[in-house]
């Protein structure tokens, strides 16, 4: 694992090391098409602005690496990213309220539900039309979408999936496989706890998503392409829940055969840092989590004392939900949306026009350790298990058609018959009122 990483990041640099020997060596147009295929500048080289990008991330080292790049072709504007408090989903008017300020960002984080916040109207009415503004012939068209109008208002940048991070050396060192199916996986629990591995999968912390990586998966394939269950579950429409009555049987099934420690679970503060960390001690074969807490394991491997000390070989898998194996469902976690009003949006569109390139946009997936939104799906090597799966094992979120309301149901089903509060026949009949 560490060599591969060590190989990634050698690559990096030569690469741009050969990028910076390019723009040094020769200032002129010729250079333009050397240093980014595809992308050749518009305005005037000399132009001087300040452009700022808003987000919930913390920092964003990967977008500042793309703004150092950018600087190549205009070294006189600056590029700044400024963290935004209460970034969420919760239909706060943080943004729409930024957006209307005299201090407003000229590009933002954008998200699949964002435009169905309370204040998402304001949000869209103020957002660039980026069709024929970018060429987005290296995003996978399910990905990007559409207003009634045609427009397209936001551009995805990382995408993520959900799964399993796996242990390998622990794997190795017992001799099971890491199992791709569902009895493969019962089986490798099943000889873990007779290896002394009392509880061999670890979820996120109880109240959460715990089994959702298992089931949520799975209750998509069960539905894929079912436009009459769609219309039903969207409709919240009696005996919808009937749908998810095989999801949540995996569920109770799983549950009931103890791999599980629900307590254990509870002690983590976090699904993201305290999760990695707790990975990190090396004693735990399988972790359920999202790709969103995958990005953050290669900068937390310092942090670890256990994994420093002792580091392992590890990698994020499918759950193998079905004998046919698991599925990668894929969703956007990070978009951008370019502020229309901005008092320099020839520049930010400029911007996007530059990041919104197969180099670039897979570059800072490597950089962010995220699945990338582009055709050319270059993984990182933690997801390289994904690459086996076929196409029906594929699903795309943003073109499922699955509402945000019927989708939360089917999550808090899941929770409730995970933890005991609920039978299965009590979730599908009670959906549409879970709390």
């Amino acid at each position: 694992m560490i060599g591969k990483r060590t190989a990634i990041a050698l690559l990096l640099v030569l690469l741009v090391l050969s990028l910076g020997l390019v723009s040094c060596s020769k200032k002129d147009a010729s250079m333009t098409q050397e240093t980014v295929v595809g992308y050749a500048p518009k305005l005037d080289p000399n132009t001087s602005c300040s452009i700022t990008v808003a987000g919930h991330y913390s920092n964003f080292e990967a977008l500042e690496a793309e703004f150092n790049r950018f600087a190549q072709y205009y070294p006189n504007v600056k590029m700044t990213y400024v963290y935004m408090d209460g970034y969420s989903k919760s239909g706060s008017r943080i943004l729409s309220t930024a957006l209307a300020g005299s201090e407003a960002p000229d590009i933002f984080f954008t998200y699949p539900y964002i435009y169905d916040w309370v204040d998402g109207k304001e949000i869209a009415d103020a957002s660039e039309n980026l069709a024929g503004v970018v060429d987005l012939s290296c995003v996978r068209s399910a990905l990007l979408r559409k207003e009634q109008d045609g427009s397209i208002l936001s551009v995805p940048v990382y995408t993520t999936t959900y799964g399993m991070m796996v242990n390998e050396d622990i794997f190795a060192k017992e001799k099971i496989a890491v199992p791709r199916t569902y009895s493969e996986l019962i089986a490798a629990c099943e000889a873990l706890k007779k290896a002394g591995y009392e509880y061999p999968i670890l979820c996120y912390s109880k109240g959460s998503d715990l089994l959702y990586p298992l089931f949520y998966p799975y209750f998509c394939a069960q539905i894929k392409g079912n436009e009459k269950a769609l219309e039903d579950l969207n409709g919240m429409k009696d005996g919808a829940g009937e749908y998810m009555r095989s999801a949540m049987e995996l569920t109770a099934d799983f549950m009931g055969r103890g791999f599980i420690n629900l307590e254990e679970c509870s002690k983590l503060a976090n699904n993201y840092e305290a999760v990695i960390l707790r990975f990190f001690e090396g004693d735990v074969p399988m972790m359920l989590a999202s790709g969103n807490t995958v990005s953050g394991t290669e900068k937390r491997e310092a942090k670890s004392e256990a994994f420093t000390a002792h580091p392992f070989r590890y990698s994020f898998h499918p759950v193998p939900s079905t004998e046919e194996g698991g599925y990668f469902i894929n969703t956007i976690s990070v978009g951008f949306g370019v502020n229309k009003n901005s008092r320099n949006l020839e520049m930010a569109n400029e911007f996007m026009r530059f990041l919104v390139s197969t180099e670039e946009l897979n570059l800072m997936a490597m950089a962010k350790r995220m699945v990338t939104p582009c055709v050319d799906m270059s993984l990182d090597s933690v997801y390289a298990p994904f690459q086996n799966l076929d196409e029906k094992h594929f699903i795309n979120m943003s073109d499922f058609g699955l509402e945000d309301k019927p989708a939360s149901q089917v999550s808090k089903a899941g929770l409730q018959v995970a933890l005991g509060n609920m039978t299965v026949s009590e979730a599908v009949a009670a959906f549409g009122s879970i709390q």
